[in-house]
């Protein structure tokens, strides 16, 4: 993680690639960094030099107290006019991620606490032309719902700003309920 100034916890999201990724490579600032297509579980966690092997285990037990779970991309959302995203459904586990996390590393609040609520999405595009935005949001809508499966969360550890982004692990979900 050498050069690496963050680190983030994300649920890759590779069968959503075909659908926004044209419009994440022009609209997601993340898609030029080399992050994939994701539901974001927790930003930013630990500065990458904190993270070593009681971390990795800690992260382990919080994101295997999770169990795995099937989810669908289904509709678009708006964070006001500037951001349009995709809803995961259900919505409820990933919050979960995100709360098992958060209450091992309580010193890493999703968003460095600047929401009061954690909506989980897949971002397409961002402070844009709403009329770019909304163009966009149509495209996307005309390929729901993705479906995919969420088995694990990638540690990933770059600088906002620059390329690569890159995955540090892999952490297993529980067994599926």
């Amino acid at each position: 993680m050498i050069d690496a100034t963050q680190t983030a916890l994300i649920v890759v999201v590779p069968e959503a690639e075909a659908t926004v990724g044209p419009h994440r490579a022009a609209l997601d600032r993340a898609a030029a960094w080399g992050v994939p297509a994701h539901v974001t579980v927790l930003y930013p966690f630990l500065p990458p030099d904190a993270v070593d092997d009681a971390v990795l285990a800690a992260l382990r037990a919080a994101i295997g107290s999770v169990p795995r779970f099937d989810a669908n991309l289904t509709e678009v959302g708006w964070f006001a006019d500037r951001v349009v995203w995709l809803a995961p459904r259900p919505a409820q586990p990933f919050r979960d991620l995100t709360a098992a996390v958060w209450s091992r590393f309580p010193q890493a609040p999703p968003y460095t606490g600047e929401f009061a609520e954690v909506v989980p999405h897949l971002t397409i595009g961002h402070d844009a032309d709403r009329a770019v935005l909304n163009r966009a949001a149509a495209e996307v809508t005309a390929g729901l719902p993705i479906s995919f499966e969420v088995e694990t969360v990638r540690l990933i550890a770059g600088t906002p700003g620059r390329r690569p982004w890159r995955s540090v692990t892999e952490i297993p979900l529980g067994p599926a309920v």
